[in-house]
């Protein structure tokens, strides 16, 4: 039995000893009246609870016994024993806890699990002078607190329409258990307890699981001592992908599409919910061309319209969603609108024309006038061709009018404008006669205004002599004697006059008094009637035989008329070495014209496509003038050759490092480097030489090429290039392997491998030399001599002991003969019974050379270091 705190006087302990078995007995003592109570009293594991034997009011027992009934059943078992201060504690109480008895109440420090049950106190009270007997039954439950709990869900990731569950688990706890669930969304916020879902039992249903259950989630497990939460756990919904959303930035919707305009920045984004996130694929007209979830169109052309597909694919559940637009790029049409007036054939009306074709979609055009600024559309719009018929009564001389063009693709749209006018003054007439006096011209002009004035030939019968002409009209006509003393009348039309401007020419009869000037000759001209007459002959042109230009230079034809007749309505034209007549808003070419010249520019002159013969040509009432041009496009001087002086693959032969020289003089602007596959098939055709590096500055002469396959044998040849001349190519040449580089390494293990070999050597002999009773037969082949009367080298202290012992030996020997073999015999003796002696004795560690029967033995030693 265990002893309390303090010590009981030794003549009490066998008072206590006699009284316990009597009380643990159950029998008590018959001291007065006996009382009995009962309760209840509730404890926690690990912590103390004390146990009262009678109220708290009360005195403490004078003797009081402490005893505990498992759980209630069984027998009783002694707990403690009490008498004032002496205190016993019964063994095998730390199944309880830790036990001590203070005045009658039991306390339990530490309380375990097995304490619960019934505690029986049964106690002497002292009490008016005598002792009474109280009885004290104490059930006491002892309470465990919740352990930490931890949640396991039925997957770590389940699929969106799933039944998952999570289950939460404590290891210990009094029941009952109380639990509660926590949700936390993946990106933070306030965490929420799941609605709906059982979040008060220990298994949460999520029954289907959805997206909005992904998260982080805890439990938290509470009984009547304590609560204790999870660590969190996650629990991710794999979805999706939703059908995409495709956003277009600048935002410009049509009818079911996008649009755009050219050159413009584009920017398409596509959004697919998914977990994990989406893949996302953009497909223009079916082809893949960019994966990322935002696509930059940078100036986006025209041909970059189409069908653009977002494909969003969830790599986990492998599952793909696509979504399509119709992406529309706007671009205007070329230039800018041109504007014109015509006067109608009545010359009554003007047609107003506006005009600017091509673009997409076609341009929206609409005249307004003077007074329809702000009254947009009131004349309607049309697309590409605009066409407003003007009264000329009802117009005003100097009215100006607009065409107003709008497109998508120019936010400030585009205009142009022409102003009605008639020209001031009246038509003038003149008369002129070929040579030989073949036809007479007559010519009416009357320039300016808008539109031009529209002239005519009438004789005085009213009847029309050729087609009207705007501005200039000349009417040939065949010299004869109907011709004399004729008049003609030339009408100018203009719809905003009302009345036609006329001029007249009267042509006389011969007159045989005074010469008449030789372009009259056999005509009679009246003062007046006919002005000063010129001759009209076939016209006359001059321009340089030949124009030289480098290639890619502009060159420029110039023709001419000369002459008298340079203004009388000569048609001039280009021809180009095909025979094809130069018109205006070609690429190739530019026309400038001039009354009586016209200029023929051919631009980026190409070798030998633009050269050859260039014609001008001149046209009028009597004939046809041509005159050839010869245009040479020179190249420029050729480059000097190019010799590759290195090629070599690099390590991963997904690059190769190339290095060339020149050779030769020459201007050059640059180098191309090019490549082409080798080892084709014998029936396939070798493949054609591609571009590997192109625009090379000129003083450069090195280049490191990627984007090669490794499978794949290329060859390499160099070019220069002088502006658009290119030289003549190097040699081909296919790339070097890469050089083994591994010499160093083996070089310097070689150095430290003899290092190594000639140190470990020298310690090799050194170790001989230090221990040679050890290895004499080693230290013998190494330092001995091979001279008879040589003797060994002395390398440490013990051998110079050792060698002076044997001088010593030696001078008795040569006085007495005898001496060695006494010596012998002396030393045979010893020899039989120690081993150690016998085997000193055969194999002596210094012996003269004549003494030994081994002849003397020379060693060389080679130490050679392999790599």
């Amino acid at each position: 039995m265990e002893r309390g705190r303090a010590a009981p006087p030794p003549w009490r302990g066998p008072w206590i000893l006699c009284l316990l078995p009597a009380l643990a007995g159950g029998q008590p003592l018959a001291a007065g009246e006996a009382a009995y109570e009962e309760w209840r009293a509730t404890g926690v594991r690990g912590r103390a609870v004390e146990l009262s034997c009678g109220p708290p009011a009360a005195a403490p027992p004078a003797v009081v016994f402490w005893s505990f009934t498992p759980r209630g059943e069984g027998l009783p078992r002694a707990v403690a024993v009490g008498s004032g201060r002496e205190v016993a504690v019964a063994p095998g109480t730390g199944m309880l806890g830790r036990v001590t008895l203070r005045n009658g109440t039991l306390e339990l420090r530490e309380l375990r699990v097995a304490a619960q049950g019934r505690f029986l106190c049964q106690g002497l009270f002292p009490e008016r002078g005598r002792l009474r007997v109280g009885y004290a039954a104490v059930l006491l439950r002892v309470l465990v607190p919740v352990s930490k709990p931890f949640v396991r869900p039925t997957a770590a990731a389940a699929a969106e329409g799933a039944a998952v569950a999570l289950t939460c688990t404590v290891r210990e706890g009094t029941e009952p258990l109380s639990f509660s669930w926590q949700h936390q969304e993946p990106r933070g916020g306030p965490s929420v307890t799941p609605a709906g879902l059982g979040g008060s039992r220990a298994e949460l249903q999520l029954t289907p699981a959805n997206r909005s259950h992904t998260g982080w989630y805890v439990c938290t497990v509470s009984n009547e001592v304590n609560n204790h939460t999870s660590d969190p756990v996650y629990l991710d919904i794999v979805y999706g992908p939703d059908e995409p959303a495709i956003r277009v930035e600048p935002f410009s919707p049509e009818q079911g599409a996008f649009s755009a305009g050219e050159r413009e920045d584009v920017v398409l984004s596509c959004l697919a919910p998914s977990n994990p996130p989406s893949r996302y694929v953009w497909l223009h007209n079916g082809s893949q061309v960019h994966i990322g979830q935002t696509y930059v169109i940078t100036a986006i052309a025209r041909a970059q319209a189409g069908t653009y597909t977002c494909l969003a694919e969830n790599s986990h559940l492998q599952t793909r969603t696509q979504a399509t637009i119709v992406l529309t790029v706007y671009y205007p049409p070329a230039g800018s609108p041109s504007c014109s007036a015509l006067a109608s054939g009545d010359q009554r009306d003007v047609a107003l024309r506006c005009r600017w074709l091509g673009g997409f979609p076609l341009a929206r055009l609409r005249w307004v006038g003077p007074e329809e600024e702000e009254e947009e559309g009131l004349m309607g719009t049309s697309f590409s061709m605009a066409t407003r018929i003007q009264s000329g009564a009802a117009t005003r001389n100097g009215s100006s009018f607009s065409c107003l063009a709008s497109h998508p693709a120019l936010p400030q749209g585009a205009a142009c404008g022409t102003t009605l006018w008639v020209p001031s003054g009246s038509p003038t007439c003149a008369a002129a006669a070929t040579k030989g006096d073949e036809y007479v011209m007559l010519r009416c002009r009357w320039e300016g205004g808008t539109p031009l004035v529209t002239l005519r030939w009438r004789d005085t019968g009213g009847r029309a002599l050729g087609d009207p002409a705007p501005s200039i009209a000349v009417l040939v006509l065949s010299t004869d004697g109907s011709l004399g003393g004729r008049e003609f009348v030339c009408v100018a039309a203009h719809p905003l006059r009302a009345a036609a401007a006329e001029c007249r020419l009267r042509l006389g009869k011969l007159d045989p008094s005074p010469e008449p000037p030789p372009c009259h000759r056999g005509w009679h001209v009246p003062a007046g009637t006919v002005p000063p007459c010129r001759r009209v002959e076939v016209p006359e042109l001059e321009a340089e035989s030949e124009v030289a230009v480098l290639e890619g230079g502009e060159a420029e034809l110039s023709c001419r008329q000369r002459g008298s007749n340079a203004n009388l309505g000569a048609t001039v034209a280009w021809y180009d070495p095909k025979e094809r007549e130069v018109t205006p808003g070609l690429a190739k070419y530019r026309l400038e014209q001039g009354e009586a010249w016209l200029n023929l520019t051919v631009r980026d002159a190409e070798w030998p496509g633009d050269s050859g013969i260039y014609r001008c040509t001149a046209t009028n009432a009597v004939g046809t003038a041509s005159l050839p041009v010869r245009l040479r496009v020179d190249r420029y001087p050729a480059p000097p050759n190019v010799t590759i002086s290195k090629l070599r693959y690099t390590r991963a032969r997904t690059e190769v490092r190339l290095e060339w020289r020149t050779q030769g003089a020459g201007n050059l602007t640059g180098f191309v480097v090019q490549r082409r596959q080798t080892k084709k098939p014998l029936r396939e055709t070798a493949s054609p030489w591609e571009t590997a590096a192109g625009d090379i500055e000129p003083h450069s002469r090195d280049r490191r090429l990627g984007g090669l396959d490794p499978a794949v044998l290329y060859a390499f040849r160099v070019l220069a290039v002088n502006h658009r001349t290119a030289g003549h190519p190097s040699e081909v040449q296919t790339p070097a392997e890469p050089p083994f580089e591994a010499y160093p390494a083996v070089t310097g293990a070689a150095v430290a491998g003899m290092l190594v070999a000639t140190a470990a050597s020298l310690l090799a002999v050194h170790c001989i030399a230090r221990h040679r009773e050890t290895l004499p037969r080693l230290h013998d082949l190494l330092f001995r001599t091979a001279g008879a009367g040589a003797q060994e080298p002395v390398g440490t202290a013990e051998d110079a002991e050792a060698a002076a012992a044997g001088e010593e030996e030696a001078v008795p020997a040569q006085g007495d003969s005898s001496a060695p073999s006494t010596a012998a015999g002396a030393e045979a003796a010893p020899a039989q019974g120690d081993p150690s002696a016998r085997s000193t004795a055969a194999e002596p560690l210094s012996a003269a050379p004549s003494t030994t029967d081994d002849p003397p033995v020379n060693v060389t030693i080679t130490v050679t270091a392999t790599p």
